[in-house]
């Protein structure tokens, strides 16, 4: 066994893995931001607690991105681990050795594994929540590419500046990581709000938005055709690069099971290959997946 975790700007969620089907959370201790040793300390106290031996590994989700070259994490929200290179960091003050992840490509492992890619060779995972984001895994392995950004779709300016039927225009946004036009200003939650804002000139919540559509709404309907041309058309350009043959979807816009149907739709229109089947459905795993995606990944390193 080993132990596993997830970790966010909020809390530490921890777990004992046995295996990829037989993964036991523990309890959660709240994060400390801005202390290290607290930070280790922390860890290893869910992993001691939890009957993990002091030498086995232990294998972390974690939001931020780690560069495969330099081994240095970008870690905005948990500043005491921002700029580490925290493998070595953190194996050096635990004694034992670590695995650290994205937590969108630990998503995207555990839905290749045990969710809605198993038997899927290349499986292209995404989230639509408080940001876009994604995962590519192939032949069950988590590809991360130069610097650890492979999978992050919704950054780069190629956002649409016309969407819908009939065609309206849109605001190139500003984009947290800098940038102009970025499928993340548009594509997430607070994303599809501000478009609503922007052809209504009304605010409204995402779930607001939704339901509303879902009761038959004009105006909100509106939103979602716009909203859903302008994120389809860079989803369907990665999929022509990447040969995902599925798409499983987290967050919190992946609840609307309609939203999910109405972009597969549009996604499948724009790939150059051609299928019936449903290409981007919901995750499977609603409970815990990065701390599902972490235990896989550990599991591996095992010895067989």
């Amino acid at each position: 066994m080993i132990a596993c975790f997830d970790i966010g700007g909020s809390a530490i969620k921890g777990a004992i893995a046995y295996s990829p089907e037989d993964i036991r959370p523990l309890p959660k201790v709240a994060t400390p931001l801005h202390d290290f040793d607290l930070f280790a300390m922390a860890i290893e106290k869910i992993a001691a607690d939890g009957g993990v031996t002091p030498t086995s590994l232990i294998s972390i989700s974690i939001a931020g991105v780690v560069d495969s070259d330099t081994g240095v994490i970008t870690c905005a929200n948990i500043p005491c681990i921002n700029g580490r290179r925290l493998v070595a960091d953190l194996s050096e003050k635990l004694k034992r050795p670590v695995l650290v992840a994205n937590d969108a490509d630990c998503f995207a492992l555990s839905e290749a594994v045990v969710g809605a890619g198993r038997n899927h060779r290349v499986v292209f995972g995404i989230i639509l929540g408080t940001g876009v984001g994604g995962g590519l895994v192939i032949n069950g392995k988590i590809h991360e590419g130069t610097g650890g950004f492979a999978g992050e779709w919704g950054h780069g300016p190629v956002s649409a500046t016309l969407a819908g039927n009939p065609p309206i225009a849109i605001p190139r946004y500003a984009c947290g990581c800098g940038q102009i036009g970025c499928v993340d200003a548009v594509g997430a939650a607070r994303g599809m709000e501000r478009l609503h804002a922007h052809i209504h000139g009304v605010s409204l919540a995402s779930t607001e938005i939704i339901a509303a559509w879902d009761a038959g709404d004009g105006a909100a309907a509106r939103t979602i055709d716009v909203y859903v041309d302008i994120v389809s058309a860079p989803l369907a350009m990665t999929l022509n690069i990447v040969g995902a043959s599925i798409v499983p979807v987290g967050g919190g816009l992946a609840n609307s099971r309609s939203l999910i149907g109405k972009l597969d739709e549009a996604v499948r229109r724009r790939i150059l290959r051609r299928t019936d089947r449903p290409l981007v459905i919901p995750a499977e795993l609603k409970i815990e997946p990065g701390l599902i995606g972490a235990g896989v990944l550990g599991l591996m390193e095992l010895p067989k």
